[in-house]
């Protein structure tokens, strides 16, 4: 699990090193529009591509945030029972035994399973490990993590989109001003040689 957390974070850091430089030169390159810039279709298909992954990617984080948030929650619940057990109300009609955090009520281990359910002390035990707080510190910087990996996953993606569209619609324009070009370069062909003709009639 640790090499592979390492690799997810390595791939993104790639990731979003090669979708920023992607943004630098498409946006450098829309922004030369109406100077020598020409887009070619292998540019529009990898930005095209980029578009897709990212969206993909997102998608997957998004569910990556999800199940992040669920051990979150489990934690919230043990931390606030272990505050009930360190602080107890003076009024409290129940005995501390009968406080307990039964973690197979959450569908992670099955019914069965005999180290799922901790009350009173041995739960008091639990609560004053460092280990359950560095795991609940942890979990809750996974979730933050993935959340804003999300949030920069959906901000690419408009980006991405946006200069797609306008390399797009800038190739269109360049087709459509090559086009026009050529048909004024022939029409002032035509008319200098119509010019020609009537000199030589003259």
């Amino acid at each position: 699990m640790q090499y592979i957390i390492y690799g997810i974070a390595s791939f993104f850091f790639l990731y979003g090193i090669i979708l920023l430089a992607e943004g630098f030169y498409t946006t450098s390159a829309v922004k030369e529009l109406h100077s020598e810039f020409k887009t070619t279709a292998c540019g529009r298909c990898i930005s095209g591509m980029f578009v897709f992954l990212t969206y993909v990617l997102g998608v997957a984080w998004l569910g990556v945030f999800g199940f992040s948030a669920v051990p979150v929650f489990l934690f919230y619940n043990m931390w606030s029972t272990c505050q009930v057990l360190n602080s107890p109300m003076a009024n409290m009609t129940s005995s501390i035994e009968s406080i307990c955090v039964d973690v197979r009520q959450y569908g992670i281990i099955p019914w069965n399973a005999a180290p799922g359910k901790a009350c009173g002390a041995g739960l008091g035990e639990i609560c004053n490990t460092s280990e359950f707080y560095l795991s609940y510190h942890l979990y809750i910087v996974a979730c933050a993590g993935a959340g804003a990996t999300v949030i920069a996953l959906i901000h690419f993606l408009m980006i991405l989109s946006a200069n797609w569209a306008y390399l797009k619609d800038a190739s269109h324009m360049h087709v459509y001003q090559d086009i026009k070009m050529k048909e004024e370069q022939e029409l002032q062909d035509i008319q200098s040689r119509s010019k020609e003709q009537l000199n030589s009639y003259t």
